[in-house]
């Protein structure tokens, strides 16, 4: 039989032999030991190279597969989020307050940048980007920073002008790229700033509307995925569109916004406070028409803004409302019949004794009715009405107007404002809140509470939303929703809607109202032309925060009212902190506000007349036969300037320096009054005659009784005043010699400008405490007083 030759595993070829088979002739040779270890060494080193493949792919398609399948998509792919467009805020009429646009982003791809032109190429973009000295995002450094920090992406600048954008694609830079970005727009600039809120870079919603209903209109997010090249090419992409937010319909009127913007800013150029609110209501659905905020920012470019302007004084701040909140009481009272309009009330000569302490009415006041003692506004009244009625159930009214509980308007940050549960109260107590002082609101619990004695007695909470929609102007499913005003109520009424008091409590307390502007303090401030109107006016001291009392020299002035009293169409708060200029008082500073913006509101709504229409000229001359005889500057708009000088120079209780002679200037009979009434005592009492009508608080004499013509008042002699001081004594002419450290003589300022009278009183190291405007007619203390250096003299001016 043939043989053939075959391998064998190892060494030499042999001779194979089918003898060796099975059924030949001849006996298989049986493999040696070694061959045996050949075949499994062989074998073992072909498993362990496969096992060790094996592992090595379990390890890369396996363990390290997300780490390499994200390394092959940052070569090969670039995901991008696309923002959703942000839903619109409109007003009531569908004018759109804050919408979105589309604009370019400039972003780089570090990777595709030399390492050696980095420096140029930031530098170049800097030169066009770095327009803002506080934009630090756009320095040179930062943006070298940025591109050394990533290789893959980095943003260079975010929503700029299409100029901008322009300049930047003619540099013509490698690695420099360009995205289109939503950017949220107002285009009314500040026009109810604090309302609708800012977005930050993101469209993050950080104030207002923007921040409570954030989610709603920001929307969803898509994203789109590119492929590309190994030269950076693209290939191809998927989309997924973000889905847009939804629209918002506000409850704003952009044209009252702006009349209620436009009288606020006229106020704050006239008197010059810290700040200002105004809130116009709808008082028969709660709907809020304008919310006005003074100073403002402009939220199309925060970044330049302070915090403190972003701040929504009308939901988050809260103060004592003085004499407005007189409504609450004398509403209550009525509602229990503890008294009726025309039930005379005996005020004590304008004081009354509470747990030990005597509350005092700003002026004589005898037996009035209760109409009157509103008009007067006393404290006295209101005080005996409160005991009349009892803590408890005055509490139960105070609750259900709304105070010491939030609203739930639709706007971040609202306060609840401070009100103690009747357990809590203080013996004096109900000598306070009456006249309120221990409370504290806020403005749009102040207007909500004059709405719900103007639509019958039924108290309705504030809104400021309308309704939420896909839809968009243009759209049929989508109207505008015109305001008309109206007399009836929501039918059915909403569920956080009661009663608080009846509709003939409201009926007297519209009419009570209408004669605090007809006869009382806001006679010829806030009467308005062809339309009835009603309301009260209010000036609450502050609180000093150095020394934890009630300032003199700080207030809050406010007026709260509604027009026309019948059928009311708008609710109007208005509300005044810390005015500087022209007085303090509510009737001053408040009213004219609620004057010039309650006749545009009611002419542009086209709400009938219901008085006849009174001439230019018999408006003024209705305005000025308003005013106090005696000057406002004289009529004591912060009282006794003794006082106020030992006050704001904090002097001991017995320190002789508290009771100097007031130097007047030479002044008509009225003037005299006045000044005796700055000295303590009222004029007309002095001279024998009837109790004086004058209402301190709003600084207005009353139109409601005129009083007799004071007798002249002889000059005000202070020497008695001195004659229980052993030392130092004053002086023939009432001047005070404080022996002891380095003093100075007091100048005589009278007659002086504000200027004038600052600069001389500093040359000599003595500053002014200023009140008023014009020229100089009161200080304290008199002249060649000796005081220590700093010491702050208290000087009266006035323009008449």
């Amino acid at each position: 039989m043939p043989e053939l030759l075959l391998p064998c595993c190892v060494g030499a070829m042999k001779p194979f032999s089918f003898a060796h088979l099975p059924g030949s002739k001849h006996r298989t040779k049986i493999a040696t030991p070694m061959q045996r270890v050949r075949v499994f060494a062989i074998a073992a080193l072909f498993l362990s190279w496969a096992l060790l493949i094996g592992l090595r792919l379990v390890w890369l398609q396996v363990v390290k597969n997300p780490e390499w399948v994200a390394r092959a998509a940052q070569q090969q792919q670039r995901t991008f989020q696309v923002a959703p467009r942000r839903g619109v805020l409109y007003d009531r009429n569908l004018h759109e307050l804050a919408m979105t646009v589309s604009v370019d982003s400039i972003y780089a791809v570090p990777g595709e940048i030399p390492a050696d032109r980095r420096p140029a190429l930031a530098e170049a973009l800097s030169g066009v980007l770095h327009t803002d000295p506080q934009d630090r995002f756009t320095e040179t450094a930062e943006i070298l920073k940025r591109i050394n920090s990533s290789r893959y992406f980095t943003w260079i600048a975010r929503k700029q002008d299409p100029r901008v954008v322009e300049a930047v694609r003619a540099l013509k830079l490698k690695g420099v790229y360009f995205q289109k970005e939503f950017k949220r727009f107002y285009p009314e600039n500040d026009i109810a700033a604090q309302v609708l809120g800012y977005v930050g870079v993101d469209e993050n919603g950080l104030g207002g509307v923007e921040q409570r209903f954030d989610k709603d209109l920001h929307g969803q997010p898509g994203h789109e995925l590119t492929a590309l090249d190994a030269r950076r090419h693209v290939l191809d992409s998927v989309e997924r569109d973000p889905a847009p937010g939804q629209n918002l319909v506000l409850t704003l009127d952009a044209n009252i916004q702006f009349m209620a913007e436009q009288a606020l800013d006229h106020a704050m150029e006239r008197v010059k406070p810290l700040n200002g609110t105004v809130v116009v209501q709808d008082p028969h659905t709660g709907q809020i028409l304008a919310l006005a905020i003074r100073p403002t920012f402009n939220p199309n470019d925060v970044k330049h803004t302070s915090p403190q302007l972003l701040r929504d004084h009308a939901v988050s701040d809260v103060y004592e409302p003085g004499s407005t909140f007189k409504l609450v009481t004398y509403s209550a009272a009525l509602d229990q019949h503890v008294t009726t309009p025309d039930q005379k009330i005996d005020c004590q000569g304008g004081k009354i004794v509470v747990a030990g302490r005597t509350v005092h009415d700003d002026q004589y006041n005898g037996v009035l009715t209760t109409s009157q003692a509103l008009w007067e506004s006393s404290d006295v009244a209101a005080i005996k009405l409160a005991e009349r009625m009892g803590k408890d159930t005055f509490y139960s009214y105070i609750h259900a107007y709304g105070f010491g509980q939030r609203t739930g308007l639709e706007l971040p940050g609202e306060t609840r404002g401070l009100l103690k549960p009747p357990q809590r109260w203080q013996p004096t107590t109900i000598g306070s809140v009456p006249m309120g002082h221990e409370v504290a609101v806020t403005p749009i619990q102040l207007v909500t509470m004059a709405s719900t004695i103007a639509n019958g007695g039924t108290y309705l909470a504030p809104h400021i939303v309308l309704q939420a929609t896909d839809k968009v102007r243009g759209n049929p499913g989508l109207q505008p929703a015109v305001f008309h005003p109206g007399t009836e109520l929501p039918n059915p009424l909403p569920a956080e809607a009661h009663r608080v008091i009846t509709t003939v409590t409201s009926a007297q307390m519209r009419k009570m109202m209408e004669g605090v502007v007809l006869y009382g303090t806001g006679k010829g401030m806030a009467n308005l032309n062809g339309y009835s109107a009603a309301g009260k006016t209010g000036t609450a001291q502050k609180i000093d925060v150095r020394t934890h009392t009630y300032s003199r020299t700080a207030y809050v002035a406010s007026f709260v009212g509604f027009a026309p009293v019948n059928d009311p169409a708008v609710t109007i708060a208005v509300i005044i902190d810390s005015p500087t200029v022209g007085g303090h008082f509510g009737r001053l500073v408040s009213a004219p506000v609620f004057q010039e913006l309650a006749q545009e509101v009611l002419e542009y709504l086209g709400v009938p007349h219901d008085e006849s229409l009174k001439t230019a000229p018999e408006m003024a001359k209705e305005k000025a036969n308003s005013r106090p005889s005696a000057p406002e500057d004289l009529s004591g708009p912060v009282g006794d300037l003794n006082a106020l000088f030992g006050d704001i120079n904090d002097l001991p209780a017995d320190d002789p320096l508290r009771k100097p002679a007031v130097l007047l200037s030479s002044a008509p009979a009225e003037d005299s009054a006045a000044a005796a009434a700055a000295a303590g005592t009222p004029a007309d009492l002095r001279a024998g005659a009837p109790a004086p009508t004058q209402d301190r608080a709003e600084g207005t004499a009353r139109q409601g009784r005129t009083p007799e013509a004071p007798a002249p008042v002889p000059p005000v002699d202070d020497s008695a005043a001195f004659a229980a001081a052993e030392e130092p004594k004053p002086d023939a002419h009432g001047t005070v010699r404080v022996a002891g450290g380095h003093t100075v003589a007091v100048p005589d300022l009278v007659g002086s400008t504000v200027r004038g009278a600052t600069e001389k009183a500093g040359a000599i190291g003595l500053g002014v405490q200023v009140i008023g405007s014009g020229l100089a007619r009161a200080q304290a203390p008199a002249p060649g007083t000796k005081v220590p250096d700093g010491t702050e003299i208290v000087v009266r001016f006035t323009r008449q």
